[in-house]
């Protein structure tokens, strides 16, 4: 069996506080064969946060200029800044074969649920609305503005569900990961995916039975 496969887009997201980036972190931990696309970003890096490496942090005009060359998968503007994903990693990485997630906003997501027919799309939603204003006040990185600004969103944002393949409740972080593991076996498993394996092995003992 021809095992040259393309690799499986992941396309993880929801509100902000859910907690995807956790899981993201945790699933990329138990899982070396999986790589995490680095988004673009032109808002200020946070502490602890490296250029490259969790975001490539670019001016605006630099991501305008990038969008006017069509370099990304998918951009929006959320909260007064750009977010986008750089196109030719994502498409390199799955030529290869390898597995690529992308952990993004929700506007970006959907994005990129138009412009391709391939992709899995996982919504992280958190226990509780009550739980995940808690979570965005043990940020520390909110004022009362903008805590009650993203609870609102989050509100909204919750609606989009339905446009995903599947939900998955952040209750306990290793329950999550073993949910995301799950769906990520089952998609693998799917025929579509396999059709073209499938076939060629097909061929290959119909080939056998008439020369052996």
């Amino acid at each position: 069996m021809n095992n040259k496969k393309r690799g499986l887009l992941i396309v993880i997201s929801g509100p902000s506080g859910a907690g995807k980036g956790t899981i993201c972190k945790e699933l990329l931990k138990n899982n070396k064969d999986l790589s995490l696309s680095v988004s673009a970003t032109t808002r200020c890096p946070r502490n602890g946060e490296i250029d490259g490496v969790n975001y490539y942090f670019l001016t605006r005009e630099e991501f305008e200029k990038r969008i006017d060359e069509n370099d990304f998968l998918e951009n929006a503007e959320v909260y007064g800044n750009y977010y986008g994903t750089p196109k030719s990693n994502v498409e390199e990485t799955l030529e290869n074969g390898n597995d690529v997630i992308l952990e993004i906003d929700i506007q970006g997501a959907l994005k990129v649920k138009e412009n391709t027919e391939e992709g899995v799309f996982i919504f992280i939603l958190p226990p509780s609305m009550e739980e995940l204003k808690q979570r965005i006040i043990k940020r520390g990185s909110e004022t009362p503005e903008s805590l009650m600004k993203r609870f609102k969103s989050a509100y909204k944002e919750i609606n989009f569900v339905s446009k995903y393949n599947y939900a998955v409740v952040n209750d306990k972080v290793d329950v999550a990961v073993e949910k995301l593991e799950a769906i990520i076996s089952a998609e693998k498993c799917r025929v579509d995916r396999l059709k073209h394996s499938i076939l060629d092995s097909k061929e290959d003992l119909i080939h056998e039975q008439l020369y052996d």
